[in-house]
């Protein structure tokens, strides 16, 4: 095996520009680690954020940009692939803390995942992200029930996508919001029940109109700011705002009465921090409940580009771009 390998640097804070293809020395797994050869790597927005200098890997990760992969076990903690019935020559897609834009990464053996029968690496590359995220936040946080209505901020989203297909195969109502009228579309293709352009029409109003004036029970929120106390108007009593990035701003002023009077929650939660045994938890129920889902076409990847790793930028170009409906994947010549 080679003592080096290809990857993606942030080699200035900034532009796409400052994304450059690189030589890096291979990593190493650790205890409860495996090495993955990479075939893939997904796009998210908060490589984005890492690239303007916004958002620092935790303590210990690469310095590499991206949070997913797919590609082959290599090497590894032969016990911890065990207990995660992994084993050499599987092929994975894993949830990582960083170094995903490269050729080879390490992994926690117990957020990888198999790649679900049927699906490409390409497909697998863009399932850890959002889907981690999305059952954390809306069935372990919000605890979104079948026969519930779930309110979507940015349908047309790699999370949005993942929210639709999820809440839609749990028994949920789903309402999405999008800024363009043909992301509407898509989002209704793949299965919401409604959708609301938030630059013609007003959410609030919409989503009152649609639940005959009961409200939402959950709202997924990737907004915040000034989006917290729109949403609060719009839930129903017990309802539930699941926060889970801040694009529209840090603050948020609220109508606390209504909170109180309607016995709402508003949480939230950030999912790269959190050690691996909660992460693994979160692996095993989606190992339980959603990827007999993958393998049967119930929910599926929605790719939207796919860039050679050395067209990094053009991908960062495009995710910042908002002009794409699903995932943008990286992909690894052999």
């Amino acid at each position: 095996m080679t003592s080096t390998m290809r990857a993606v640097e942030i080699t200035a804070f900034g532009p796409p520009e400052g994304l450059k293809i690189c030589e890096r020395p291979l990593p190493q797994p650790g205890k409860g680690e495996v090495l993955i050869r990479v075939h893939a790597s997904g796009v998210n927005r908060p490589d984005v954020l890492q690239r303007k200098g916004n958002y620092a890997p935790p303590a210990g990760a690469s310095d590499l940009p991206g949070l997913e992969v797919a590609g082959v076990i290599e090497s590894g903690d032969a016990q911890a692939m065990l207990e995660a019935g992994l084993k050499v020559g599987d092929r994975v897609c894993a949830l990582i803390a960083g170094g995903g834009y490269a050729q080879w990464c390490v992994a926690p053996a117990a957020q990888c995942l198999p790649v679900p029968q049927g699906l490409s690496d390409v497909q697998a590359a863009s399932l850890p992200e959002t889907f981690f995220t999305v059952w954390s936040n809306v069935f372990d946080r919000g605890h979104l029930k079948a026969g519930e209505t779930l309110l979507i901020q940015g349908g047309g989203s790699g999370i949005g996508v993942t929210a639709i297909q999820l809440g839609k195969a749990f028994g949920a109502t789903v309402i999405v919001t999008a800024g363009t009228d043909d992301k509407c579309r898509n989002c209704l293709e793949l299965g919401a029940d409604h959708a609301i352009n938030y630059k013609t029409q007003d959410f609030v109003a919409e989503a009152r109109r649609l639940t005959a004036d009961r409200g939402v029970d959950v709202v997924l929120d990737m907004v915040a700011g000034p989006y917290v106390a729109r949403e609060v108007e719009c839930l129903a009593e017990d309802g539930r705002i699941v926060i889970i990035a801040v694009q529209g701003g840090l603050k948020a002023e609220f109508n606390a009465g209504l909170v109180l009077r309607r016995r709402l929650t508003i949480t939230g939660s950030t999912l790269r921090p959190r050690p691996v045994e909660f992460k693994g938890a979160i692996a095993r129920s989606l190992r339980e409940h959603v990827w007999p889902l993958l393998a049967a076409g119930k929910v599926r990847p929605v790719i939207h580009s796919t860039f050679p790793a050395e067209q990094a930028a053009n991908a960062h170009e495009l995710m910042e771009s908002n002009q794409h409906t699903g995932k943008i994947v990286l992909t690894w010549g052999s």
